[in-house]
């Protein structure tokens, strides 16, 4: 067990780094967490008293990056560099982490761990990325292939490999694979807004019923739909689009709302939040129109989009 632990530890930070490992029981108010340079957690008396600890019912779980050194508490600010890329696959775990690894969208990941039965968490060595960069890939990450859209925290804690997971009865035993031992950069993630959009439409899109009859409206819908499944460019198809409606009185302008609203919508309905839809819809506009009136276009798609959401609930 602690051997597990350490050498994953090993692997995913560097000596003498601080690093948080974080305490949490099921009964417990509050987490314990100790933040601690790396030597002496990886030493054969700590490993112990890790293993005790979670041998009572305490979950281990490190963070995911390491700690500015002094640091005390395990904050956004105390964060000291990128280290990893991770998403968190909670449901239909398998066929996701099948499709991730055999997308050509994201190299092999560093470090796969299963958490419990068909849950994985799955983490890449990087460098060279910034905070912000960091947040965006990971937002991409989970819209590309399912996971858990809160887990792009730079201060996430992720599950330690050879403890007990003790959220279940009875315990499930945290393993991990190491398919790649590459560090690999923003070059290596080809997750543009297209890209995913293209993912997650093919699912839409093969779920649609077809209709009797469709209005010109659903006709455009579903073209756009099929056309984003095939990895259409958003650009080229907001052009194509705007060709094909030349009656509207402003066809440019209804293309790109078309375009837009349908990855909108269904980055609600997978748990992205309303302000990481805005921004998506921001970074795919924001070549093409003044920065000012592509935000708050975004800001209105993104209310749009939540509309039809909540129309279908009623309906």
């Amino acid at each position: 067990m602690s051997q597990v632990a350490a050498s994953f530890l090993r692997r995913c930070f560097a000596p003498d780094e601080t690093i948080a490992i974080l305490l949490r029981r099921q009964d417990a108010a509050a987490p314990m967490q100790r933040v601690v340079r790396l030597e002496p957690v990886l030493e054969m008396r700590y490993m112990a008293w890790l293993s005790y600890e979670n041998g009572t019912g305490a979950n281990v779980y490190a963070a995911a990056n390491p700690l500015r050194r002094g640091s005390h508490k395990r904050r956004k600010e105390s964060i000291a560099s990128v280290r990893h890329l991770y998403i968190d696959i909670d449901t239909d775990g398998d066929a996701r982490l099948a499709a991730l690894r055999a997308s050509e969208l994201v190299p092999p990941p560093t470090s796969i761990l299963s958490t419990s039965r068909g849950k994985y968490q799955v983490l890449w060595r990087v460098e060279g990325f910034d905070f912000a960069r960091q947040e965006q890939t990971l937002k991409l990450l989970a819209i590309a292939f399912g996971g858990d859209p809160a887990c792009t925290d730079c201060n996430r804690v992720l599950r330690v490999p050879g403890f007990l997971n003790r959220k279940y009865d009875p315990p499930y035993k945290v393993t991990v694979e190491y398919p790649d031992d590459s560090i690999w950069t923003p070059d290596d993630f080809q997750l543009d807004s297209v890209a995913v959009d293209a993912m997650r439409f093919a699912c839409a899109s093969s779920s649609r019923k077809p209709s009797l009859k469709r209005s010109h409206s659903e006709s455009d819908w579903s073209w756009v739909l099929h056309e984003l499944a095939h990895g259409k460019d958003a650009v080229t198809l907001t052009h194509e689009l705007a060709s094909r409606r030349s009656d509207k009185p402003n066809p440019l302008y209804y293309a790109q709302r078309t375009i837009d609203v349908a990855p909108a919508r269904l980055w609600l309905i997978e748990g992205s939040s309303f302000e990481d839809v805005i921004t998506m819809l921001e970074s795919r506009r924001c070549h093409e129109l003044p920065v000012a009136l592509c935000s708050a276009r975004a800001r209105e798609i993104a209310v749009t989009a939540q509309r039809m959401i909540a129309r279908k609930k009623t309906a």
